[in-house]
């Protein structure tokens, strides 16, 4: 199974880092009932990103209840050495590795290398990195190219006024799934989806809703 399989038309990725902690179980299981299929998880080490967030313990303990529901684990790596992390969130049950092409010199060698450990593969870049650097990168062997819409880190940011131009060109320069991280809430997520995004991340725009299915529901609506 890849990306290819995983994907229906467009997803609504529950971005973990938002969640209740002590209620994770539960809350992933809820949004599992809902239709959610793809959850996206932050790795940030305090070095590329200011927090350090969650990693494999966490998600050796979350991967077998997704996995048997029929869910995939995206893991987007905010930190300065990702093909460090490869092995270990192989091990520990992701599904797919996404790095940043600011953390990399040789972003082709370490595409092939998540892909010796059997990952998918995406590409990530900053507000202040170019479409078109991170486009030309993505095209070396990437399932996604990831835009951020926000400056990665801390969940609860709006998303930025030029990531709906950024999106459109993206879109036009990739054949590989466009995903966005970073402000999508149910009032953006139509623009966000008509600019070219096949994949949206949302955090807080699900996880501060009492009712997560409805919040989950609402923006796959939205979507159009």
């Amino acid at each position: 199974m890849a990306w290819r399989d995983w994907v229906r038309t467009a997803e609504i990725e529950p971005s973990l880092y938002a969640a209740d902690f002590a209620n994770l179980g539960s809350q992933i299981e809820t949004l599992l009932d809902a239709g959610a299929r793809i959850f996206h998880f932050d790795v940030g080490d305090g070095h590329f990103v200011p927090p350090v967030t969650i990693g494999p313990v966490v998600l050796r303990s979350i991967a077998p209840l997704i996995h048997e529901r029929g869910g995939v684990i995206d893991c987007h790596l905010m930190v300065d050495d990702p093909v460090h992390h490869f092995p270990e969130l192989a091990e520990s049950g992701g599904d797919s590795v996404t790095f940043h092409v600011e953390a990399v010199a040789d972003a082709g060698a370490v595409i092939a290398q998540a892909r010796e450990h059997g990952l998918g593969v995406g590409i990530a870049f900053n507000p202040g990195t170019t479409v078109e650097e991170a486009a030309a990168t993505a095209t070396q062997g990437a399932d996604l190219c990831l835009c951020m819409s926000i400056v990665p880190g801390y969940s609860g940011q709006e998303l930025m006024d030029d990531a709906y131009a950024r999106i459109e060109r993206l879109r036009s320069l990739v054949d590989c799934f466009v995903q966005v991280d970073g402000g999508v809430n149910e009032g953006n997520a139509h623009r966000v989806r008509a600019a070219g995004a096949d994949l949206l991340v949302v955090g807080s725009g699900i996880f501060a809703n009492a009712d997560l299915p409805q919040a989950y529901r609402r923006l796959v609506q939205a979507l159009g």
